[in-house]
């Protein structure tokens, strides 16, 4: 058996099941309201015929009874009958000849009620009382022609033309309701259609008020800036990215052809030293966009227990003393991180410190409130303060760093930035009474229990 087709309207969806439990509900109290209607009329004309009958038992057991009973609407339907069933008095309306019921209550329980259906006539409802507890006492039937509530089925068409009328109210205020609500959805999905990857400028429609749809919107907007100044970004970079690859790759083809166009002229060993001092400086860069692309695009790397200061002094012991630097780290200072990815700041900052450095470099590591902070100072010219957040800039390269080092892919203060900010860090340039600053900020997070 195939499944119900599913609608895929979400209004159609509430609509169906605003309606169908508004049918189900108003089906159990149609259901119930008709039963208590049905049992309210019937005991009331049960009491009227009750009230009757006892009125004529007692006439009929002094013998004060005219020939042709005096009967009011509702009961209009009287008889007294002896013990052999034969009708001594009645109304105008009821038989002369034949009782009302065959029903003889018995000498114990005197007061009985009873429904008769004829066939092919209307049913009636009747009280029927035995006169005295004797054998040969005669018995009182006062009876009720089912009323037309009873009767027929009016009063569940009634019921049931109120339950469809409640149920199509309800079907319509829920589509009016929901259509309301979800015609800014439709509207932000058409904007969101004309958006393309060429023109992020477009902003979807934000509805007034402060509820879920205009939460959504908003954040689709912040998503959309977002995600337009990443393509910009993007672009930009592939756009700087070919502009630094070109001229080294350049380079490189031109010494090749000379080499092979003037080979008299040439030196071949100190065409191919140029040619690999070429290639190293390409395999510098695109190992550093490599290494750029994975901090920002991957998950942050698992993290160990380290120590800030037994890493730097680690670090500047091991490397080349071109420039004396001077290390004050105490030990104890620890963090959560990627040991390889620190050591690549501190180089970083290291190396950009001895190479702008006119006779020191001063390295310091302290805890400051939750997080620690590490400071490569250097005595050198210093960085401008309005470029002292371009230098962090992916191929950025000031005048006196291409001087200095023409052989550097401007690639290293980016990596730092993006290591310290998978470490939930911050890397930045600050003021200093001689030459540059610059202060790395680590919080002192906890290592999972694997990770000590």
């Amino acid at each position: 058996m195939s499944p119900l087709p599913h609608p895929r309207s979400i209004r159609a969806r509430y609509t169906i099941v605003a309606a169908g439990f508004s049918l189900i509900i108003m089906a159990v109290f149609g259901t119930t309201l008709d039963l208590a209607i049905r049992n309210r009329i019937q005991a009331n004309t049960f009491d009227d015929a009750e009230r009757v009958a006892s009125q004529w038992s007692a006439q009929a057991r002094t013998g004060y009874v005219p020939r042709q009973i005096p009967a009011h609407a509702p009961v209009d339907l009287i008889q007294i009958v002896d013990a052999r069933r034969r009708v001594v008095d009645a109304s105008a309306l009821a038989s002369k000849t034949v009782p009302l019921s065959r029903l003889r209550p018995p000498s114990n329980d005197r007061f009985q009620r009873d429904i008769e259906c004829p066939d092919g006539g209307r049913c009636v409802i009747l009280m029927a009382i035995r006169l005295t507890p004797a054998t040969d006492a005669g018995i009182v039937y006062a009876g009720v022609r089912e009323p037309d509530l009873l009767a027929t089925h009016g009063l569940e068409y009634s019921i049931a033309s109120g339950i469809l009328l409640i149920t199509g109210i309800a079907a319509w205020t829920t589509w009016a309701l929901v259509g309301r609500t979800l015609r800014p959805v439709e509207a932000i999905r058409a904007r969101i259609s004309e958006i393309t990857v060429s023109d992020l400028s477009l902003r979807v429609p934000v509805p007034p008020g402060g509820d879920e749809i205009s939460e959504l919107a908003s954040t689709a907007n912040q998503t959309l800036s977002q995600l337009e100044g990443a393509v910009e970004q993007q672009r930009q970079f592939a756009s700087t990215t070919s502009h630094e690859l070109r001229t080294p790759i350049a380079g490189l083809r031109t010494q090749l052809e000379e080499a092979l166009r003037y080979p008299d002229d040439v030196d071949p060993r100190q065409a191919i030293r140029s040619a690999l001092t070429t290639t190293d400086r390409l395999e510098a860069i695109v190992n550093d966009l490599l290494l750029l692309a994975r901090l920002r695009a991957a998950d942050p790397a698992p993290g160990e227990k380290i120590d800030i200061g037994e890493l730097i002094t680690a670090e500047v012991t091991a490397r080349p003393q071109s420039i004396p630097v001077n290390v004050k780290a105490p030990p104890g200072l620890k963090t959560c991180g990627s040991r390889m990815q620190l050591i690549r700041v501190l180089d970083n900052l290291v190396a950009n410190a001895q190479r702008h450095a006119e006779s020191t470099v001063d390295i310091s590591a302290e805890a400051v409130g939750d997080g620690l902070v590490v400071t490569v100072a250097d005595d050198g010219p210093g960085i401008p303060p309005a470029h002292r957040e371009r230098v962090f800039e992916r191929f950025v390269r000031l005048d006196d760093g291409r001087r200095r080092d023409p052989g550097g892919s401007g690639l290293g203060l980016a990596i730092s930035r993006d290591i310290a900010r998978a470490h939930q860090g911050t890397l930045r340039v600050e003021d200093s009474p001689k030459g540059a600053k610059f202060v790395l900020w680590l919080p002192l997070l906890p290592c999972r229990p694997e990770q000590t």
